[in-house]
């Protein structure tokens, strides 16, 4: 189970991030960007979908959210304590790619909220739309950073002389 020194885990991690980016909230970014460049069709396609996404959010959020919440922290203590306490490797990687990825569920939930309550539309809601893309990609850059630091030491100090 060496996470760190396989090539699919990278690749993985890779794609994960790059789909991550990509679709904001739910919302293909690609129509994000026609609809700033056309407007029309493409902006009420592009409401409509992220008003159907928000509500998708939101409603599973607050009829599970405290199931999920629940859940997701007992995993991430377990992957945690399997990982960095009994230096389980494959959960080091498992949770370097989790915690992440539950911070970018926070962050959509928050921005979901957000776009619901102050019901945004046009550049508004592009606007909101784009920053919340920008959070995520900086979270991925550093998450990915700290990723492949750890992923260096495990495989330079702990495998390298065995």
């Amino acid at each position: 189970m060496r996470s760190f020194s396989n090539l699919w885990y990278w690749i993985a991690l890779a794609v994960l991030w790059s789909t991550t980016s990509h679709w904001v909230i739910g919302v293909p970014y690609d129509l994000v960007q026609r609809a700033a460049r056309h407007e029309g069709q493409a902006q009420v396609d592009l409401e409509v979908l992220t008003r159907i996404y928000c509500s998708r959010l939101l409603y599973i959020a607050a009829t599970s959210g405290l199931w999920l919440l629940g859940f997701a922290c007992a995993a991430l203590t377990s992957l945690f304590l399997l990982g960095f306490v009994y230096g389980v490797e494959f959960s080091q990687a498992l949770l370097l790619i989790a915690f992440p990825m539950t911070l970018v569920g926070v962050m959509s939930l928050n921005t979901a909220r957000i776009i619901q309550d102050r019901s945004l539309e046009g550049a508004d809601l592009r606007a909101r739309l784009n920053r919340h893309r920008i959070q995520t990609q900086v979270l991925g850059m550093i998450s990915i950073f700290v990723t492949s630091m750890w992923g260096m030491y495990q495989n330079l100090s702990l495998h390298a002389w065995s």
